[in-house]
């Protein structure tokens, strides 16, 4: 570094062009540099990569200098899908920033791609760490330790490798880390074909950039140096981490996979910074020891969808009109987080625009893929065949094309490949040279490779569009000739004519099929293979497809055995894949059934059908709202009802389940949950469930795994012992990074677990900076909600004198015959209420039995008493809560004007008298009624609010006589 710069400029004036940067190093050395261009901006930057690059010399300045120049014109363009033969675009003109995530593992999950995008958008972008591309590098807070390698996952198509050229291309043109000396970029598909050849580190960048080589570079130790290495999902070479031999020499040859390992093991060049990009599956290819950190590209989030269709459509109006019609359609919605759909829904959209404007858009992802291959069709039949825009689409020779494409691509999705090589499309009957030119629909990687191994790599732009087709090949065999490409062993011959299967089969055998793949990798499969069922798809294919292969009554049937399967016992994911091919299928009864239901009110959990539960989860997995925080008190108060809505206490922020009876099940279940790696649980509230010290042990299995990352966590009042919170601290210690706030009040640690547990407010290492143990003691160990038992006294100063007090003022009737009670400030005058004396701040619980009409309320002391506005009246204004009980209509609760019924009849025994409970947690702002049954709690409602005053309890009546309340 030097010790002093001196900066001068030949001429004052920027009319002059030719300037001059001198400066002294500690070495004594003077060096000087002539810039082209005068203005300060530029200036600065060619100052800037000089002094960097001072040290070697001029010569290695020189060399950046055309390493950076090379680089900019490599990735300046971008193709977005299409051949290379296609018109080139700009990247900087297009590209849009990508979400991206700080924070996962390597772990394996197993299902499909698409859903796990789908999965990413339930975190609606939040509670999660984004970085930005240039901030890849730097040290995060609270970090010591410098970062080396960085590991980049993301789905097919999500734009890793565009983010790769855009991150190089900012450093190629100075805009970005301008610290560093070189940055090269590398793929694995290039490095696969060198696989048999050996390669020093040196000769390996001498290979691929020259520049270096000329410059008589041979060591990079002094240099600060990016590595990027781009889809090590297509990696080719062995990487042997446990079996590769030590390589510490730059200048040493070996073995391509043999090097790259040593690279990334850190014995070579360990000053190097390393980025690698690979999709999920592949992501424990390289040990966990070996990455310094794990981010994840999670696509467009929806701020950034939004201006990818702004800058692809110029027309304000048009641009607005699509994301618009985006949004309305689920599925659109969801795969436009994956830049590559983003450009095939703009190129079916333009063309729809450009050709019937004002036409109804595509709705389903089936159509939309149809369209897009109909778009290419029309772009072959015009650009490459030199045909007219009237003339038909399809010709022998694209049909042909087809049929072949779609055979490569089912059975290559049967193999569970996306890489293909030249002998692969032999054997499917395609011709190199038209596959080449078939711009959109078929991507060639151009190169001409070095070594053993000369063939051309090929692929499908994106895992969903070899799924379409490979749909398509699946459903024009069967139209066809009726064979069944979904059924386990082939008919053969003559065989097969006498028993071809029905349409009914053929659909049931592909549902069945997909259900059975272990990793989903058929599911998006089958929705296209379903979805092309549809005669108005089929209508759209008309050229392509000569005869229509289903009928409408084999869709009923088809949609009829989807339901019977959501009914059985399968995993959410398959599920939720399920009620996507109903959407496919144009069917979305079981969903509007539920939403209708939700809208109403009226939705009892009690009596939901398994295909109704998974409906439910369906929905509230779309919902950002409920996702945001979740409450299962809304739904049922009940275990059962938690382990049916576990997927969505695993997509949700917040998750509320005090009071709800759970019991172990429940807590090996959550535990599940926390130590999952796509959970999004922040806060997790458990308070006033007996789960007991043996409960909290198998919850607190999930709290120490390293995938967990809860935040805050109530156990309050769950019976916990001394006993639970010495197996908590433990789990605290295994994962002391991410839980900060920690509510144990109402247990019994006992002396040594308080002192165990405040020890970790004290540890530097871990993050917890708020415990609640207070109160305490063993009288807090009464399982249920009594052990808050309050005792109520009535305020004789507010009875309205059409209330009737008896057995020692704890019951309280009706009467239309007034009562002789002194006037007082504080009384009801016109609504028959009345208030307890004493407010309540903490915790509270009280029974009330009732009769005939009467409101259960809690309110704040200001309510007014006079006058019969609504302003005096027990739940229709803001400082007020009421349960409305009724025996002809149920139950009803109702705050600030808005009620809401929460049965439509009464289901208690013939007795003309029935109780309730209330239970109030002032501090939480909870507030919750229950209908005691048996001597147990059936939840009825809970508000959840903020509590800006104590609140008293109070009784209402309508004017019917014989309506009373009993204090119990």
């Amino acid at each position: 570094t030097p010790t002093a710069f001196i900066v001068h400029r030949n001429q004052p004036g920027p009319e002059y062009e030719p300037s001059c940067v001198s400066f002294r190093s500690d070495r004594s050395k003077d060096y000087g540099i002539n810039f082209k261009d005068s203005s300060s901006g530029i200036f600065f930057m060619e100052f800037i990569n000089f002094v960097c690059c001072h040290h070697s010399g001029p010569s290695t300045a020189v060399c950046r200098h055309k390493v950076q120049s090379g680089l900019k014109k490599k990735f300046q363009c971008v193709f977005e899908g299409i051949t290379k033969a296609g018109n080139p675009t700009l990247l900087n003109e297009i590209y849009t920033e990508l979400y991206i995530t700080e924070g996962g593992t390597g772990e394996l999950n197993e299902e499909h791609e698409v859903r796990q995008i789908e999965a990413a958008s339930r975190k609606a972008d939040r509670a999660e760490t984004s970085i930005r591309q240039e901030e890849l590098f730097q040290l995060p807070a609270g970090r010591q330790e410098p970062i080396r390698t960085v590991m980049t996952k993301g789905v097919a198509g999500i734009g890793k490798t565009v983010l790769t050229q855009k991150f190089t291309l900012d450093w190629a043109e100075g805009k970005a880390n301008q610290n560093i000396h070189f940055i090269f970029p590398f793929t694995f598909r290039e490095l696969n074909v060198l696989k048999e050849e050996k390669f020093s580190l040196v000769e390996l960048v001498h290979h691929f950039f020259p520049e270096t080589k000329e410059a008589g570079i041979c060591s990079f130790e002094d240099f600060q140096i990016i590595f990027i290495f781009d889809g090590l999902d297509e990696c080719r070479l062995p990487l042997a981490f446990h079996k590769t031999q030590i390589l510490d020499d730059p200048r040493k040859s070996t073995s391509v996979g043999d090097l790259l390992t040593n690279l990334i093991r850190g014995n070579l060049l360990p000053s190097a910074h390393l980025w690698i990009t690979t999709r999920p599956a592949a992501a424990n290819q390289i040990p966990a020891e070996c990455v310094d950190m794990v981010t994840e590209v999670r696509g467009f989030n929806d701020p950034q969808k939004e201006e990818y269709f702004r800058k692809r459509f110029r027309d304000k109006k048009q641009a607005s009109r699509i994301i618009s019609h985006i949004k309305r359609s689920r599925s659109l919605h969801i795969m436009c987080r994956i830049p590559v759909f983003c450009w095939i829904t703009a190129a079916v959209l333009d063309d729809l625009l450009k050709s019937r404007e004002g036409g109804e858009l595509p709705k389903s992802l089936t159509e939309m893929y149809i369209r897009f291959l109909v778009v290419q069709a029309k772009v072959k039949k015009i650009k490459y065949d030199g045909g007219a825009e009237t003339d038909p689409h399809w010709s022998p020779e694209s049909r042909k094309m087809m049929e072949s494409l779609g055979k490569l691509a089912f059975e290559q999705l049967q193999k569970g490949n996306l890489i293909f090589y030249e002998s692969d499309l032999t054997e499917c009957g395609i011709d190199i040279r038209a596959a080449s030119v078939y711009s959109g629909v078929f991507t060639q990687i151009f190169r001409e490779e070095r070594g053993l191994y000369q063939d051309k790599v090929f692929c499908f732009i994106h895992l969903s569009v070899q799924e379409f087709l490979a749909a398509l090949h699946v459903h024009l065999t069967f139209v066809n000739s009726g064979v069944n490409l979904m059924e386990e062993e082939q008919k053969k011959s003559w065989f097969s004519f006498l028993f071809k299967s029905s349409s009914v089969q053929f659909y049931q055998s592909a549902v069945n099929k997909a259900l059975q793949s272990p990793n989903g990798h058929l599911d998006l499969f089958l929705c296209f293979l379903l979805g092309l069922s549809l005669q108005t798809n089929q209508n759209l294919l008309q050229g392509l497809l000569t005869q229509t292969g289903s009928c409408s009554q084999t869709n009923q049937e088809t949609v009829q055995y989807i339901k019977e399967k959501i009914s059985e016992n399968l995993s959410a994911e398959k599920s939720i894949n399920l009620f996507h091919c109903l959407n496919e299928l144009n069917d979305g009864s079981l969903v509007e059934e539920i939403q209708q239901f939700l809208s109403s009110g009226r939705l009892s959990t009690d009596d939901l059908s398994p295909a109704q539960w998974s409906a439910l989860v369906f929905i509230l997995l779309s919902s950002e709202e409920d996702l945001e925080v979740f409450d299962l008190k809304k739904y049922s108060a009940s275990e059962e009802a938690l382990l049916r809505l576990l997927p969505v206490i695993k997509a949700s922020n917040k998750a509320l389940l005090s009071g709800c009876n759970l019991s172990e099940r429940s807590c090996s279940a959550l535990a599940l949950v926390l130590s999952s790696h796509s959970s999004s649980l922040r806060d997790l509230d458990l308070s006033n469930n007996n789960l007991q010290d043996s409960g909290v042990k198998l919850l607190f299995a999930g709290l120490e795994s390293p995938q967990c990352e809860l935040e805050t966590l109530s156990l309050s009042g769950c019976l916990i012992t001394e006993e639970g919170c010495a197996s908590l601290a433990p789990a605290l210690k295994s994962n002391p990074s991410h839980l900060r706030e920690l509510d144990l009040s109402y247990n019994h640690p006992g002396e040594a677990g308080i002192k165990l547990l405040s020890a970790a407010l004290e540890d530097p290492h871990w993050r917890l900076d708020t415990l609640r143990v207070e109160p305490a003691g063993v009288h807090w160990l009464t399982p249920g909600l009594r052990k808050y038992s309050c005792r109520l006294t009535i305020d004789t100063n507010t009875v309205n004198r059409n209330l009737k007090l008896s057995d020692d003022n704890r019951k309280v009737t009706f009467e239309e015959e007034l009562q002789s009670y002194p006037d007082h400030p504080d009384r009801f005058d016109y609504w028959y209420q009345l208030l307890c004396r004493d407010g309540l701040t903490g915790r509270c619980y009280w029974e009330v039995e009732w009769s005939n009409i009467v409101y259960i309320s809690v309110s704040y002391r200001g309510i007014r008493r006079k006058g019969d506005s609504d302003d005096c009246m027990f739940g229709w204004n803001n400082h007020s809560w009421s349960l409305i009980c009724t025996h002809d209509r149920g139950y009803a609760v109702c705050h600030n004007n808005r009620e809401t019924y929460i049965s439509s009849s009464f289901s208690s025994s013939s007795s003309s008298s029935d109780r309730v409970a209330v239970y109030v947690d002032c501090p939480a702002g909870s507030l919750s009624f229950f209908r005691v049954s048996s001597d147990s709690l059936i939840h009825l409602y809970t508000f959840n609010t903020t509590f800006t005053e104590p609140l008293y309890p109070g009784f209402g009546f309508r004017f019917l006589s014989g309506s009373s309340v009993v204090l119990c």
